[in-house]
């Protein structure tokens, strides 16, 4: 008897034997994702990298994605408008959600400025394995910095949908964590952060 396929695209997912629990186990420490979301020039990328840093000195396993880093590669086909912004975290999603099951803590740091999209971030990783963290730096003082002359730009309207600007952003209403960096320092966010997840990356939450 001829089996009728309700799968018109012949997509299935395939199982493994060697799960993240293996990954994590053999690793001593549990994966997740870290959503660093903020202005540019807000210090995500700073305080990501001091933290990758540090976890790293602590012998876990982790790696850093980057908003730039990943528009000069896996998502350069991609623009600025809604629409692929949106695509470009759907992807980041996608990504995480393969490193955190590989046993990796991955951190990533990507300005994300709608809720919609970061919930999105969240459903395709798992609520579980999912932790924001809102850096908040006023405007003024990201316009201040203006480390990569982004906002001097902006004003002159030689960017168009820039974050802040010309596009708006919504700030998270209850992030895992929230870092002023206008009143604590990279060293300080780091041991905050490390502070809070002790209990999450410890086996005994798997």
């Amino acid at each position: 008897m001829k089996i009728e396929n309700d799968n018109p695209n012949n997509v299935y997912n395939q199982n493994y034997s060697i799960s993240k629990l293996n990954r994590n186990k053999k690793n001593n420490h549990s994966s997740l994702m870290i959503l660093f979301t903020g202005l540019s020039g807000s210090g995500k990328s700073t305080i990501a990298s001091k933290l990758e840093q540090h976890l790293h000195s602590q012998n876990l396993q982790t790696y850093t994605l980057d908003g730039d880093n990943m528009r000069l590669g896996l998502n350069s086909d991609l623009g600025f408008s809604p629409e692929d912004r949106n695509e470009n975290l759907r992807r980041i999603g996608e990504v995480s959600k393969l490193m955190v099951d590989a046993g990796l803590i991955t951190l990533a740091a990507f300005v994300s400025p709608l809720k919609s999209d970061r919930k999105l971030i969240e459903t395709i990783v798992g609520s579980d394995n999912f932790i924001e963290i809102f850096v908040n730096t006023s405007l003024e003082e990201c316009e201040r910095r203006d480390v990569k002359g982004l906002y001097a730009k902006a004003r002159k309207g030689e960017i168009p949908n820039f974050t802040g600007i010309s596009s708006p952003y919504e700030a998270p209403e209850n992030p895992s964590l929230e870092i002023n960096t206008e009143n604590t320092s990279v060293e300080n966010a780091v041991e905050i952060i490390t502070e809070y997840l002790k209990n999450k990356i410890s086996l005994h939450h798997e």
